[in-house]
């Protein structure tokens, strides 16, 4: 039976029509995978991901895999070959419930991060603790962290030295990039420390006689002397004291620093009599630098220290945890004897 050419012109336009539909559906898919949705989040949750230097693909995929459903790896595999894409950029990587081809290509190939959170404080008390508390947080290691903190051409820049270089840290939450170097790391915390000493800030420094290294230096010990920090603008006010009558400031946190063993607590005579820069027993003015690192609130407790006339302070006879300040030594050592007397007391009592 022969078909007369208008059926078979008609079968032939269906099945052109039926490969285009089928092409259109097959490109269709294939786009939507690419520019709308290939990655669906098993548990409904984002993922978040560490990818070091030198990770291959497969690496990286099983790990997203784990976590995401892929739902065309052919698609995926065929975008991948098309942008070349074989070795993922490192970082840290958080990637939505949802995504496409599209998206994970390009922070994949250009590196595109997403940040941490870098958080230190104040119980941190040298540089190299500081070192190895940024390199729990960073791709850096601690010892190139270090390096960086005793380099002084490196330092001279930003007119630190090794015994100030902690002073741009200032204690805080910071958003940063992963993979970021060690020269990016001090120029943000210098864009820091630059936005906290406002005009203000310095004008008050200037004041008091002191620069901002130093006020750090002085709202280290102050911070260091109590946790209570209604009494650091008056602890702040007496050292200042002394600094500005050329007396030793004879704080213990110092000679504890110089000894550096900071479990101690108690410092005795061997320890005051211990060379070091940092034992202000010994010496006077402010030592090299700061002994920890010193809260925000401790720098401004330094700024905005009231004028008194107290030379001395004592802790308070009443074991409350504060301090009784004078202006006199016989005041102090009235003070002092009736502390010792109390605390003689109590551990006959006990």
């Amino acid at each position: 039976m022969k078909l007369s050419k208008t059926k078979i012109a008609f079968i032939v336009s269906g099945i052109v029509l039926l490969l285009g539909l089928l092409l259109l559906s097959f490109y269709g898919v294939r786009y939507y995978r690419y520019a709308r949705s290939n990655f669906s989040s098993n548990d409904g949750e984002e993922h978040a991901y560490y990818i070091y230097p030198g990770a291959s693909l497969d690496s990286v995929m099983a790990l997203i895999e784990a976590d995401y459903t892929i739902a065309s790896p052919m698609a995926w595999r065929s975008d991948c070959a098309k942008v070349e894409l074989t070795t993922p950029q490192p970082g840290h990587y958080r990637f939505p419930v949802r995504m496409a081809n599209r998206q994970l290509l390009r922070r994949l190939k250009k590196g595109e991060e997403t940040p941490v959170r870098l958080t230190f404080n104040n119980s941190i008390r040298t540089r190299y603790q500081l070192a190895g508390r940024l390199s729990q947080t960073l791709l850096l290691d601690s010892t190139t962290i270090a390096t960086y903190m005793d380099s002084v051409p490196f330092l001279k820049q930003y007119g630190l030295t090794p015994e100030t270089a902690v002073c741009i840290f200032i204690p805080n939450t910071y958003e940063v990039y992963w993979t970021m170097t060690a020269e990016q790391l001090f120029e943000r915390m210098n864009k820091e420390f630059e936005h906290f000493w406002t005009d203000e800030r310095k004008a008050k420094a200037k004041a008091k006689g002191l620069t901002p290294l130093e006020v750090a230096t002085l709202a280290s010990i102050v911070e260091a002397e109590t946790y209570r920090t209604a009494e650091h603008p008056t602890i702040a006010s007496l050292y200042l004291n002394r600094l500005a009558k050329d007396m030793p400031l004879q704080a213990c946190p110092t000679v504890i620093f110089a000894v550096g063993d900071f479990t101690m607590r108690r410092v005795l005579n061997k320890h005051l009599a211990i060379d070091s820069p940092y034992n202000t027993y010994k010496n006077t003015g402010l030592p090299p630098g700061p002994i920890r690192l010193p809260q925000p609130s401790a720098l401004d407790a330094v700024l905005n220290a009231p004028k008194t006339n107290y030379l001395y302070m004592c802790a308070n006879p009443d074991f409350s945890g504060t301090h009784v300040f004078s202006e006199t030594y016989q005041q102090h050592e009235a003070t002092a004897r009736l502390y010792q007397q109390r605390l003689n007391e109590r551990n006959i009592k006990q």
